[in-house]
């Protein structure tokens, strides 16, 4: 009993070290990469509102600076205040400028300062492997 008591002791120990919490680099990063597939599925499917067309681009690259402006305009776009799905995309993409502007704003390094990039998907390592072939 003694042992099962010390194994399982140990065993907590070692998954409380290895166990961090979340970093803001992290945070960001998976919330950019959520708000960025929640846009690309709502452009997908056919809604009834027209207006969902008509939103601002949302490929977000959080290492590129011009995120930040891209972030306001569309939280600040005017249209599609009655499609829930919209509202729920501006309230994560409002999250991201918040904890990008407050609480990250130390932690988060900038590489690049292309607003253009911005305008297109990011392709990932495996899509561009497959347009080449």
């Amino acid at each position: 009993m003694r042992r099962l008591l010390g194994l399982t002791g140990l065993f907590g120990a070692f998954l409380l070290i290895h166990s961090a919490p979340p970093t803001c680099y992290s945070r960001v990063l998976s919330l950019g990469k959520e708000i960025t597939e929640s846009y690309v599925n709502l452009q997908k499917f056919e809604t009834v509102e027209p207006c969902v067309k008509t939103l601002p681009r949302l490929y977000l690259d959080i290492h590129n600076y011009c995120v930040l402006a891209k972030l306001r305009e569309f939280v600040a776009y005017p249209r599609c205040r009655r499609v829930p799905q919209v509202t729920a995309l501006k309230d994560k993409a409002r999250s991201l400028y918040t904890i990008m502007t407050s609480f990250c704003r130390r932690d988060l390094v900038f590489l690049s300062e292309d607003c253009n990039a911005l305008e297109i998907p990011m392709l990932s390592p495996t899509d561009q492997s497959a347009i080449q072939k």
